[in-house]
């Protein structure tokens, strides 16, 4: 079942995906002057690891597709698809348990610990993102503190984990955090913008499906903020019925959305994130970051 979830033979092609964690362990590990096998475990972990929690999350959120086939809990059913999840967040330390064979032992214990507090807090990001789908308002502080958690979270601790890969010290460690945390927040605001205005083919998911389930992604929670318009009101009204929304209805709060150029507001708030990226002295690894959102670095 883990092959079927990455595409391998005999049930590929293999998923689409950037791998965007485990590069930035070994982009800012090899930029640090590590060798590749110190930053290798490291770089496996956190893709096996964000891969379990994509298992979970299409459970919880109900998805049917990801990266344009079915999600595991569709095809085989959810128990099977926990127990799978399951498995790979335990290869997933197992991996990052081997690279002590060429680091030292106290430094790879505190990576692994490092990736324990990570998956604490994006439970906590988890627990957030599913709480709000009952409520009828949801203010930016608290979106932000959501995706801090759900998402960013994975991305500091890849730039953590290949900080620690090169035997930085605490300060450049905790900056490599910094760099990784801001780009997962601007990461998420462009996820969300893609999860409105994306098609099927560019994300692989059922298009406008985060609005059907009343997900509050920036634009909308941007947008209810505004002051009082016929606009404004078709968001905050469509929210407020507490319940999944049909296609017309997703239509009209699309339609909203666009007149009140939340798409803009969401890209400006992902701008505003990258200036953390873009002040960091890695230039390889700001162009990169910056380069897979489509923003030119500083």
């Amino acid at each position: 079942m883990l092959l079927r979830h990455f595409g391998y033979p005999p049930h590929g092609p293999a998923r689409r995906g950037k791998r965007l964690r485990p590069q930035m362990v070994m982009r800012v590990a090899a930029t640090e002057g590590a060798p590749v096998e110190h930053a290798l475990d490291a770089a496996v972990a956190v893709e096996i690891f964000h891969n379990y929690s994509l298992v979970h999350d299409d459970i919880e959120d109900g998805d049917e597709l990801r990266h344009g086939r079915r999600t595991l809990w569709s095809e085989y059913g959810i128990a099977e698809a926990i127990n799978a999840g399951d498995a790979m967040c335990a290869l997933s330390f197992l991996s990052l348990e081997h690279a002590a064979a060429h680091l030292d032992a106290d430094r790879v214990l505190q990576m692994i610990a490092l990736l324990h507090e990570a998956h604490a807090v994006m439970c906590e990001g988890q627990s957030l993102d599913l709480y709000f789908e009952s409520q009828r308002s949801v203010d930016v502080p608290g979106y932000d503190r959501m995706i801090e958690c759900k998402t960013a979270q994975l991305f500091d601790a890849s730039c953590r984990l290949g900080a620690f890969a090169a035997s930085c010290d605490a300060a450049a460690i905790d900056a490599y955090g910094d760099v990784g945390r801001s780009y997962g927040m601007a990461f998420q605001i462009r996820d969300d913008v893609a999860g409105i205005w994306a098609t099927v083919d560019e994300t692989g998911k059922t298009v406008a499906s985060d609005i059907a389930r009343r997900k509050w992604t920036f634009p909308v929670v941007w947008a209810i903020g505004q002051p009082r318009s016929p606009a404004r009101d078709a968001v905050a009204d469509a929210y407020a019925l507490g319940r999944p929304l049909d296609a017309a209805a997703v239509q009209r709060v699309v339609t909203a959305l666009d007149d009140l150029g939340a798409r803009e507001a969401a890209h400006a708030a992902a701008s505003r994130h990258l200036a953390v990226v873009e002040g960091h002295p890695n230039l390889e690894l700001r162009e990169f970051l910056t380069g897979t959102l489509g923003l030119a670095a500083a």
